[in-house]
C-alpha cells in the first residue's frame, strides 16, 4: 500500500463490539476509525463519558476516531429542524472530545416520486443552518452523496459544495452507481472539492461488491484522488448485513450483497484486501 495513503474504515462492519473492531483494524493495518455504530448504538448517542472512555480505549491500541460517521442530515426534509440541530452540536462537541477532524452528514430524505429541486431552498437554509453549529469548532463537516437525499446525484452535490465552500464533499462511488450516476463524470465535476473518499463499489443492479470488482471505476478514482493529493480513504465494505445498516437505510432493500461470506470479519478483511491489491 502507498504509504502516503491515510487509510480509515467503519469497523463496525467487522462489528459492532469494539473489541471486535480493534482487533479487525489492528490486524488489516488500519488506524483511523470513522465511528459509526459502537456496542448498540450510534456513536453521536454517546454521552461525553462514554465518548472520553472509548477515546482512552482507542489510544491504548494506537489508533483514533478521524471522523464521525454520523447519520446527520438523514432526516425527512418535512421533520422538524430544530431538534437534529441539538444532535449537530452534540456530535461537534464529541467530535472535539475524542479529535475527531471531520463529521460525514447528509442532505435530507425527499419525499418520494416528487422532483428534489422543489425542496432546494429549504435544504440550502438547513444545511447553512448545520454549517453555522459546526463554524469556529475546528471540525468540518463532509457531505455524502446518498440515495433517496437531495444529493443524490453529482450536480445537487456540486449546488451543496459551491453554496458552502466550508463543507467538504465525501465521494461514495457505490451510490452514485445506485443512483444511475456515471461515477467518472461525477468525479470530474466534484473533484475539486472531494476531501475524501469512501470505499464501496457495485454492480450496475446495485448490487455491492469489493473495489474494482463493480462498475464504480473505483481504483481508478482513487488513483486521479492521490494524484491531486487526496490522502484519506475510509472502508466501507457493505458486503454483507451488520447490525447498524437498517439505522442508516431508508430503504434496506436498495443494497444488495453480492458476495457470500462466513461472517461480518471476513467480508471486512476481503474488502481491504481488494483495495490493498490496487493500492
Amino acid at each position: 500500500m502507498a504509504n502516503d495513503i491515510i487509510l480509515g474504515a467503519f469497523a463496525d462492519e467487522a462489528g459492532n463490539d469494539i473489541d471486535v473492531q480493534i482487533d479487525a483494524m489492528l490486524k488489516n493495518g488500519i488506524k483511523h476509525l470513522e465511528a459509526r455504530t459502537v456496542g448498540d448504538k450510534n456513536f453521536v448517542q454517546f454521552s461525553v463519558a462514554e465518548a472520553k472512555t472509548l477515546k482512552e480505549k482507542l489510544d491504548a491500541n494506537g489508533l483514533r476516531i478521524w471522523s464521525i460517521g454520523s447519520p446527520l442530515g438523514k432526516i425527512q426534509i418535512t421533520d422538524p429542524m430544530a431538534p437534529h440541530l441539538d444532535e449537530v452540536k452534540h456530535a461537534v462537541e464529541l467530535a472535539n472530545i475524542v479529535g475527531a477532524e471531520r463529521i460525514r452528514m447528509f442532505s435530507f430524505y425527499m419525499p418520494q416520486d416528487q422532483d428534489p429541486t422543489i425542496y432546494r431552498d429549504e435544504v440550502m437554509e438547513r444545511l447553512g443552518r448545520m454549517v453555522e453549529v459546526a463554524n469556529g469548532s475546528g471540525v468540518m463537516l463532509c457531505h455524502e452523496n446518498e440515495k433517496g437525499i437531495y444529493g443524490d446525484v453529482a450536480s445537487r452535490c456540486a449546488e451543496i459544495l459551491r453554496a458552502y465552500p466550508a463543507m467538504g464533499g465525501v465521494f461514495d462511488p457505490a451510490n452514485f452507481v445506485q443512483c444511475g450516476q456515471d461515477t467518472l463524470e461525477a468525479w470530474e465535476l466534484l473533484k475539486d472539492r472531494i476531501d475524501y473518499m469512501h470505499i464501496k463499489d457495485c454492480m450496475a443492479d446495485g448490487t455491492v461488491v469489493p473495489c474494482g470488482k463493480g462498475i464504480g471505476h473505483v481504483p481508478e478514482i482513487v488513483g486521479k484522488f492521490i494524484a491531486q493529493g487526496g490522502r484519506q480513504l475510509t472502508m466501507e465494505p457493505h458486503l454483507m448485513l451488520f447490525d447498524g445498516f437498517a439505522y442508516l437505510e431508508a430503504d434496506e432493500a436498495k443494497t444488495k450483497m453480492g458476495y457470500v461470506f462466513a461472517d461480518q470479519r471476513e467480508a471486512f478483511d476481503v474488502a481491504v484486501a481488494a483495495l490493498k491489491e490496487y493500492l
